[in-house]
């Protein structure tokens, strides 16, 4: 297979991404030349939801619940890899299943070490 029929494959896809680029770009400029321009007081007030807002957004969050919060996001993108493995796991043949095996021993030993650290605690000691 020559290079060109293999450019000539991915044509579709690059057409596609400088379309949507160029319409990103087009509408951002668009956008930001075309637009009023009023700044008032009124208009750069924070607006949530029709209620008017009260004291300072800027009150400090307990470090626990960032912590939290990236903890499970990155258990939820690990256990998202394992979709693919499920899907086609009698395909991999044993090989494929000592993969998975050793990469959810490594999510759990990464699990008990967060949990050795205390970092799931919630009290306020």
């Amino acid at each position: 297979m020559n290079s060109t029929g293999t450019l000539m494959q991915y044509l579709p896809i690059i057409i596609t991404v400088l379309v949507a680029g160029g319409f990103v770009t087009l509408t951002m400029f668009a956008t930001h030349f075309l637009g009023p321009r009023r700044h008032t007081k009124v208009k750069l007030e924070t607006f949530e939801c029709g209620i008017e807002s009260q004291g300072n957004a800027r009150i400090p969050f307990s470090v626990k619940y960032f912590l939290a919060a990236i903890l499970f996001v990155l258990f939820d993108v690990e256990v998202i890899f394992m979709y693919p493995w499920a899907v086609d796991f009698r395909n991999l043949g044993s090989l494929g299943f000592i993969e998975m095996v050793s990469y959810m021993a490594v999510l759990l030993i990464g699990f008990l070490y967060i949990l050795k650290k205390g970092a799931l605690k919630w009290d306020t000691d």
